[in-house]
């Protein structure tokens, strides 16, 4: 049996029609991240029930098809990371997020501390991810999960550090707002907007242009490549370092219990035998894995991925800022101007909370040369010697070079972002 060459034209625009029909049905499809059960408990007991039900209870949210910009800021702690986030949170069109991974941290590994295994610190990274997705695509029903107890009615006063990001201190999340609390702290947050509505900060977060996440607990800006090849994100990633010598300063003074030994030594002159060097080594082993796949430049993070180091963003916080959002593709608002110059020039005293953004940048930097003994810092330069170059933090080869600020450890570099 033959055709004609009309019916041969028909069945061509008629599959045509159809192959058209099924691609705007997938690409309008919303996107729905259904809760996995209980992470600590995968029984089939009243968890998996909760599950299924926030499941049925959640809305759907459709593919990125706004294209939105999505930020991660990863980092490690006492880096820098809560001053990089604030220059996010402060822009009227961001909506932020400070340390979301922290409940998947604690839901699924209570004791995980920096000095664990490689292999321990990797057990949440599958289930961070999945979060990150949610977050990106406003799902914070997804949080619920890791939150205990779990929330009830989408509302919690559990979520870490909630005081920390404008937009859940704000209107429509925090409608007990007037005029004059439009600059809270952070803990006055808390205690004037009370619980958090989940659905409120949901469609905050939907109403933003842009959101960004500051995290500690991803090791390196690899394993965040199936987030970034996402094709329904518009991930870029803002990787911040710190000179290594300047973060274990800080960490000795921030967690004095945790990092108890390395004050004996600093105090005494006397290493002690059972010190745990991996609190240091680690650091420096994730920033030189995570810097060296970022600088190798591979395909899948071209336009994706920023080097920052914290010690250019003290010296010059408003000529960083600027090329931050300039490789960002998002305009920077006067908020954020106005923050960075109320927020970089403070005295000793304005900055009293451990986790406070308010203090004189460029002194903040260097501080370390003062807090830490010579021969710590010789024993961090030799363990730390290949990342420190890879930075271009110079060595200090004596006491008298150490603490003289006139001679900066700090070489002149231009990290370009990949574009």
């Amino acid at each position: 049996m033959q055709c004609s060459w009309k019916a041969v034209l028909l069945l061509a625009l008629a599959s045509i029609a159809i192959q058209y029909t099924a691609i705007r049905t997938f690409t309008a499809k919303s996107f729905h991240s259904c809760p996995i059960p209980n992470p600590v408990n995968c029984s089939l007991s009243q968890d998996t029930d909760a599950a299924d039900r926030l499941c049925d209870e959640s809305p759907t949210f459709t593919y990125n098809l706004s294209r939105k910009t999505h930020v991660l800021i990863l980092a490690t702690t006492r880096s820098g990371s809560s001053f990089v986030g604030q220059l996010f949170n402060q822009h009227f069109d961001v909506f932020y997020l400070f340390e979301p991974l922290y409940h998947v941290q604690y839901t699924l590994i209570p004791k995980l501390t920096q000095s664990k295994s490689t292999t321990d610190r990797r057990v949440m990274l599958g289930a961070s991810r999945d979060l990150l997705r949610s977050l990106y695509d406003c799902d914070l029903y997804f949080l619920e999960n890791y939150i205990k107890p779990q929330p009830v009615n989408h509302t919690t006063d559990r979520l870490f550090r909630r005081g920390a990001s404008k937009a859940l201190c704000s209107p429509p999340v925090c409608e007990s707002l007037g005029a004059v609390d439009l600059h809270l702290e952070e803990g006055d947050c808390v205690k004037k907007c009370g619980t958090l509505n989940l659905t409120l900060a949901t469609e905050s977060c939907r109403e933003h242009g842009h959101v960004a996440i500051k995290t500690v607990r991803v090791p390196e800006v690899s394993d965040l490549r199936a987030l970034v090849e996402d094709p329904r994100l518009n991930l870029k990633v803002i990787q911040l370092v710190r000179d290594p010598r300047g973060i274990l300063a800080s960490r000795s003074e921030t967690f004095r219990d945790t990092y108890r030994l390395w004050r004996i030594w600093d105090g005494t002159g006397r290493k002690p035998y059972n010190l745990d060097v991996t609190q240091l080594t680690t650091v420096c082993e994730d920033f030189w894995n995570s810097v060296s796949t970022g600088l190798n430049r591979p395909p899948w993070l071209k336009g994706k991925y920023m080097l920052v180091r914290y010690e250019d963003l003290a010296r010059n916080p408003m000529k960083k800022t600027e090329e931050i959002y300039d490789f960002l593709g998002i305009p920077m608002d006067s908020n954020v101007e106005r923050w960075i110059q109320n927020n970089t020039r403070g005295d000793r005293s304005s900055s009293k909370h451990k986790y406070g953004t308010v203090r004189n940048s460029a002194a903040t930097a260097e501080k370390w040369r003062f807090r830490l003994s010579y021969e710590i810092v010789a024993f961090t330069q030799h363990a730390c010697q290949q990342v420190l170059a890879q930075l271009g933090y110079k060595i200090a080869g004596s006491e008298e070079e150490l603490k003289n600020l006139s001679i900066s450890l700090v070489e002149e570099r231009d990290f370009l972002p990949f574009s």
